[in-house]
């Protein structure tokens, strides 16, 4: 582990090809040990990405690490496609800061 690195956890698929950017990898399979997992690399690493599935088995850690600035958690695609995840956290955030959804409003004006 590197103090202020970046690690990456999810699906074996999906993680191994960051290996070869220089960032540290971490499997996992289940909903336990992506939890355990995050949990402690949150005191290691200013950045975690987690593949969307895992972001939906963490979503309260995520939540409770929201109000540090360290580390930033972010919901990266997995090798199974898009989920969408991303862009609604993207969403909430813009809507949180400017009190309006400016990005995706699709009202008909």
């Amino acid at each position: 582990m590197r103090e202020g690195g970046i690690a990456v956890v999810g699906d074996k698929d999906s993680v191994l090809a960051f290996k070869a950017i220089g960032v540290d990898v971490f499997p996992v399979e289940t909903e336990i040990q992506a939890r355990d997992k995050v949990h402690a690399l949150a005191r290691n690493y200013s950045v975690i990405f987690v593949t969307e599935q895992v972001a939906l088995w963490v979503e309260t850690l995520i939540k409770r690490y929201l109000a540090r600035p360290y580390p930033v958690i972010v919901p990266i695609p997995s090798a199974e496609g898009n989920k969408g995840l991303g862009l609604k956290g993207i969403k909430a955030n813009v809507e949180k800061a400017i009190g309006a959804d400016i990005l995706f409003d699709k009202e008909d004006r």
